[in-house]
């Protein structure tokens, strides 16, 4: 709509941020350019929509209350009864709007409209301050400057689809101040008509103010749904978007953003080929920590099929602990076209990472190490090929001990605080000299000198090694501003062998995939020279996406966004 849009995520639980929370429970955590640890949704609202935010744009009940007691503290209230209302709704209000403001885009201008998320259920005593402050909020606003979408999920019990439950979340959302102007109704299959009647009957909506957002295929295939149901010309209406001025340049970029996404969104539905990637970690509780599979292989027109693999069932113990359980898990990590390992934290499933990451090597089949993944692929490397000994061939976070280990503490660290004390944010990686023939430095552009990624971690490897290790095969091809700090890892003579201690898939976009990301796809689908074909990084780079594949998804267009 050429609308600059920025997004705010409201999480009504005490803790500050979502950095201490255990990733099996809560899901994983998303790092913004400023170190900010949030809930992974506000990650998938940049990936959305393509902006930066900051930690500013995650509100947390924990929040509120530190900085409401800070003023406290300073005497600001002088000596008044410092209350939930008005001063912690009060402060929430002042956060929403100031951050509002803030420009989250390449235009460095204030957003046209902020959307704003508030987490959990209605009635849920922690989130009852955030209700009243957002009461507070549409009171102060011009009717037109708010607009609310009530989320409810329509369960079918015996094949027949219950209102009941959204009845009475309206009527508690209702009493509680707030009043919908949409209701988006969460559910398996479409929305039967007598379902929408009643729900707009007792909800006292209009029938096509019930938007039914039904499971579809891909998730992101879910603005289309939605478009389908005019909920461009709702808010248009509600909100009168068509009086916000709106330049001709970014209204024709977001026409070419519309058409380049649904491409992406519908022939990955019906895309032929696969790519089957194994994925050895330890958070697997949540499948959509690890989109960016998902937008690399929708720009390689692959339909991606992940197969999650525990990294303690690939250990020699489980052959003996549970048989079937350890060769189900070999069997997959053989028969994958990839074997991704992600990032993650203590001694549980280090040695099946290990494992897995000597048999991607000896096997010449396409690795893509992040975080602990690539330290645990250097420990790999070190042990087989180096024959380095233990307990050198190890990291300090499996044994606790930082005498001449091969992975070590940085010393950023802070023990015994864990809240905000990694090494965290947006930083700069060099690339090395004589490294022109590395793969993944191809796809960022062999022009570039260096590259910006978010990091996320505690441990390094130790630049005692760095030169046994080279000697060796294993070339540490970027490394920080400092020469010290080990940032990327690659074997020359693999089809794709890849580790990066920083996290590329915090800067993924749905419409500009992670670069090792994309590689390892590609790389895994045997596609690899097709996509740096022309080198620079022409995808997603500088801002045109050529493709001339047979099964590309732009049928051989040039699409600029």
């Amino acid at each position: 709509m050429g609308l600059k849009v920025s997004s705010i995520k409201i999480d009504p639980y005490i803790n500050v941020d979502a950095g201490t929370m255990n990733p099996k429970e809560h899901g994983e955590v998303y790092v913004l350019d400023d170190g900010g640890e949030v809930d992974l949704d506000l990650g998938n609202y940049e990936r959305y929509l393509n902006i930066t935010l900051s930690r500013a744009n995650n509100i947390t009940l924990g929040k509120i209350y530190q900085r409401v007691i800070e003023k406290e503290r300073r005497g600001d209230y002088l000596g008044k009864t410092v209350q939930v209302v008005p001063h912690v709704t009060g402060e929430i209000e002042k956060w929403i709007t100031d951050v509002a403001k803030v420009p989250v885009d390449d235009t460095g201008e204030e957003p046209d409209v902020c959307i704003i998320e508030l987490g959990g259920t209605i009635g849920d005593i922690e989130g009852m301050a955030f209700v009243e402050a957002l009461t507070e909020l549409r009171r102060n606003c011009a009717r037109e400057d708010f607009m609310q979408i009530h989320v409810s999920y329509i369960p079918v019990v015996h094949g027949e689809q219950k209102s009941k439950p959204t009845q009475m979340a309206i009527k508690a959302v209702r009493s509680a101040g707030l009043i919908p102007d949409l209701i988006a109704c969460r559910c398996e299959k479409p929305l039967e008509k007598a379902t929408t009647d009643k729900i707009a009957r007792f909800c006292q909506v209009p029938e096509r103010h019930v938007l039914a957002v039904r499971d579809m295929p891909s998730t992101y295939q879910v603005p289309m749904l939605l478009e389908d149901q005019h909920l461009v010309e709702l808010m248009t209406t509600t909100l009168q978007l068509d009086k916000v001025p709106r330049e001709a340049e970014i209204l024709e970029k977001g026409t070419r953003i519309w058409k380049l996404w649904k491409n992406l969104a519908l022939n990955t539905e019906f895309a032929r080929e696969e790519v089957d990637i194994v994925l050895v970690g330890k958070y697997l509780e949540q499948p959509d920590s690890y989109l960016s599979l998902e937008h690399a292989s929708m720009w390689c027109g692959r339909k991606l099929r992940v197969r999650n693999v525990d990294a303690e069932a690939l250990e020699p113990a489980m052959r003996s602990k549970d048989p079937a359980a350890f060769h189900s898990a070999w069997g997959d990590l053989v028969a994958a076209q990839g074997i991704l390992v992600p990032g993650g934290f203590g001694t549980r499933g280090t040695e099946g990472m290990i494992a897995a990451a000597r048999w991607a090597r000896e096997n010449k089949r396409p690795y893509l190490g992040i975080c602990l993944g690539m330290q645990t692929a250097v420990i790999e490397f070190a042990r087989d090929v180096c024959e380095i000994p233990m307990p050198q061939a190890t990291s300090y976070e499996f044994d606790g001990n930082d005498e001449d280990r091969l992975i070590i503490v940085m010393l950023e660290h802070h023990p015994g605080q864990l809240g905000g004390t990694m090494r965290l944010g947006l930083r700069p990686t060099y690339w090395q000299p004589d490294t022109e023939w590395s793969k993944l430095r191809a796809l960022y552009g062999l022009k570039n000198e260096s590259i910006n990624e978010r990091h996320r971690h505690r441990y390094e490897v130790n630049p005692a090694y760095i030169q046994q290790l080279q000697d060796a095969g294993l070339t540490f091809i970027g490394k920080d501003e400092s020469g010290r700090r080990m940032e990327i890892i690659e074997l020359k003579d693999h089809p794709w062998f890849v580790g990066v201690q920083f996290h590329p898939e915090y800067i993924s976009r749905v419409l500009h995939p992670s670069k090792p990301y994309l590689g390892f796809i590609a790389a895994s689908a045997g596609m690899l020279s097709e996509v740096t074909n022309g080198g620079e990084g022409h995808i997603g780079g500088e801002g045109v996406r050529k493709w001339s594949g047979t099964n590309g998804l732009v049928n051989g267009d040039t699409a600029a966004f």
